[in-house]
């Protein structure tokens, strides 16, 4: 899953966090700090909808 939206969300986060922590724009931070939380997001919805169509495909054999 490494190249699925939400790891790509939490890598754009890094990447602009740390960019604002060298440059000390708080609002870059706090920017890329959402990225990685909307990444976490976006994986978890991912997960469960795994987890249902396995239940679903599971029951039908």
């Amino acid at each position: 899953m490494a190249d699925t939206p939400s790891n790509t969300d939490d890598a754009k986060g890094r990447v602009k966090e740390a960019t604002g922590k060298l440059t000390g724009d708080k609002d870059l931070q706090n920017e890329g700090k959402l990225d990685q939380a909307e990444g976490k997001i976006k994986e978890g919805v991912d997960n469960l909808a795994d987890k249902a169509r396995n239940l679903l495909h599971k029951d039908k054999h």
